[in-house]
């Protein structure tokens, strides 16, 4: 799969939804999966199956 970038539109519970930026769809992903940095409205970059802030 192709890297791609993420907003953080809204965490609900244990779970984050993500938006991608290059076509709007949504995913939902557990906190646990990402950064301990994550909040809402950071963007996020996935690759290789790990997801990196890349601001804040």
């Amino acid at each position: 799969m192709e890297p791609k970038d993420y907003k953080v539109s809204r965490i609900d519970g244990d779970y984050a939804h993500l938006s991608d930026l290059s076509d709007g769809s949504d995913i939902l992903v557990a906190l646990a999966l990402l950064p301990e940095e994550t909040d809402e409205g950071v963007i996020l970059h996935w690759e290789n199956m790990v997801y990196t802030v890349i601001n804040e």
